[in-house]
This record gives C-alpha cells, sequence and structure tokens, in this order.
C-alpha cells in the first residue's frame, strides 16, 4: 500500500472516531448542566468538555467564557476547531474520497450522506431541543460507517489502517476524559449524589454505564469507574482495549510486510503489557493524573511513531 494511501485511512478511523466521541460528551454535558445548581456548582461542565476535547485553547482565543451556546457551537461547526463534529466529518470524507477504491459502497455511502446533510445544518438544526436528537444522528452516523466497514470491507491493509487509527484516537479520547475528571475519580470523597452524578457522566460519555453495572453490580464507585476505563480489557473503550487492539492491528499489518517492524510495535507492546500488569491501587498511588498526562503523551508520542514508520519512511 502506497504510504498516502495508508495516512488517509489512518486518519479516516480517526475522524470519524472524533466525531462520535465529541457527540457523545455534548450529550452528556447537556444532560449534566440540566441538573441541580449544586451539582453544577461542582464543575463547570462545558469548560471542562473543551478540556476534554483537547480544544480549550483554542476555544479562548476567540471566546471570553465557556456558555453553553458558545461551546456547542464551536464544537459543532467552528471550521476553526478540527476536532470539531463537522470540521472531523469533512476531514473524514476528504481522507475517504482520497482512497474511494479502498472503500465499499457501503462505507462511502454513509460517510458521503452523513456530509451531504452536515455541510447544509445551521445553529438553528441543533439548538435548544433540537441538540440531542442532532448528536444522536452524529452517533448513528458513525455507527452506519464502522458497521458497514465491518460487514463489507475486506480484512486487507486497508481495513487496518482504519482500524489503528479508531483505536488510537478511542484510547486518546478515554484518558483525556479521566483525566479531567482525575480530582473527582483519584481525590477524597464528596458529597454523594454530586459523586454519582459525575461518575454517571463519566461513563455516559463512553457509552460504558450499563457495562459498568453488569461488571460490578454494585454501586457507582469513583476508584471502580477508574479501574473500569483503564485496565478492564473487556470494555471496548477502555485503555487496556484500545491497546490490546493497537497491537493486534500492528501485528497483522507486519505480518502482511514481511514481518518489518519498528519504534511503534515496541511502545505500543510495552504500554500493553504495562496495562495487563497495572493496579489500580498503583496508578492511585502514584497519582491518576500524572499516569493519565503520561499516557496521552504516550498516545500522541506513538501516532508520531506510527506515522514515521509507516507513511513517512
Amino acid at each position: 500500500m502506497l504510504s498516502r494511501a495508508a495516512e488517509s485511512l489512518f486518519w479516516l478511523g480517526r475522524y470519524t472516531e472524533r466525531a462520535a466521541n465529541v457527540a457523545r460528551g455534548l450529550a452528556v454535558a447537556s444532560r449534566m448542566a440540566s441538573l441541580t445548581d449544586e451539582l453544577n456548582a461542582e464543575n463547570d461542565q462545558w469548560r471542562s468538555l473543551l478540556v476534554a476535547a483537547g480544544c480549550e485553547p483554542a476555544f479562548f482565543q476567540h471566546h471570553r467564557e465557556a456558555t453553553e451556546e458558545k461551546v456547542v457551537d464551536f464544537l459543532i461547526r467552528d471550521p476553526g476547531n478540527f476536532s470539531g463534529i463537522i470540521p472531523c466529518f469533512a476531514a473524514a470524507r476528504q481522507n475517504g474520497r482520497s482512497v474511494r477504491t479502498s472503500l465499499t459502497v457501503d462505507m462511502w455511502s454513509a460517510l458521503s450522506d452523513s456530509w451531504t446533510r452536515l455541510r447544509h445544518v445551521t445553529p438553528a438544526d441543533f439548538q435548544g431541543e433540537k441538540l440531542h436528537g442532532f448528536l444522536e444522528w452524529v452517533r448513528e452516523r458513525v455507527l452506519l460507517f464502522n458497521g458497514a466497514a465491518m460487514d463489507t470491507m475486506l480484512r486487507g491493509e486497508a481495513w487496518l489502517f482504519v482500524q489503528l487509527g479508531t483505536a488510537l484516537e478511542r484510547a486518546d479520547a478515554t484518558a483525556r476524559l479521566l483525566d479531567v475528571k482525575h480530582d473527582l475519580l483519584g481525590g477524597p470523597s464528596r458529597e454523594v449524589t454530586v459523586q454519582h452524578g459525575q461518575c454517571q457522566a463519566v461513563l455516559q460519555s463512553v457509552s460504558g454505564l450499563r457495562a459498568y453495572q453488569w461488571t460490578y453490580r454494585d454501586r457507582i464507585e469513583p476508584g471502580r469507574v477508574a479501574e473500569f476505563l483503564i485496565l478492564n480489557r473487556e470494555m471496548p473503550r477502555s485503555l487496556a482495549a484500545c491497546y490490546d487492539r493497537v497491537c493486534e492491528v500492528l501485528e497483522l499489518i507486519a505480518a502482511g510486510q514481511g514481518g518489518r517492524r519498528g519504534e511503534c510495535h515496541r511502545m505500543a507492546r510495552a504500554t500493553q503489557a504495562a496495562l495487563h500488569a497495572g493496579r489500580i491501587e498503583d496508578i492511585m498511588r502514584g497519582g491518576l493524573h500524572d499516569y493519565l498526562t503520561e499516557t496521552i503523551n504516550g498516545v500522541a508520542t506513538l501516532g508520531g511513531e506510527i506515522e514515521a514508520f509507516y507513511i513517512r519512511a
């Protein structure tokens, strides 16, 4: 596969996953903002969402405060925000178009039809009561694209690079979300209602509330939420599960290229091994924020090593 095709497929996976993650975050922030004043005072949901999306500095270059209206608009349609939903779909479609022959008809239709609607979206389409419906539609479109890939795409290198981008982006999103809430998850106990609501929000942001309840069959506890989203390999969006997938895909790509491996393979395996052997007690003892900051930097470094080895080599 040509390096430019691998790059387009890799970023196609990353941008579609990013759009869905932002939609989930917006939906949860909107619900949390509608709760009691006491719960809202515990944390600024909208500013936290900007931090989790990795675009707080860009937002405050143009805005003085993180109000609901401004944050929603910024994270949905602002052309200067490359983590926004509409810009992500635009970038995904551009990358998909450059490798059109590698995609199936169903994949391209899901991507192209989504962009056809999104390019005409105005603030009136996602304001007020329309926001929830719009965000659900975004999530459904990404699920449709992922489902089309799962059901119709040949399991060759093109498939693998899309999967690699998706898994890496998912790991980054989970680490950022947890880092925003590290005081809640790794700090002292708080008022029960506040703590429970915030923990629910974290789990809902990764569509993991029911999975958590099924796993623990008990009330939600901050430490367990952190453990679930870092170390539980059965949870698709946990760091452990994401790195399992990254390592699996990298090994399959290497096998298809005669066993050629590089620094990205070593880094991914080292992180995977650390997650397999990790204990939440040790992570908390060393500082959850420091651990997640290191993880976020590690994901960024790994992404750079993947591109250096497969795309810019």
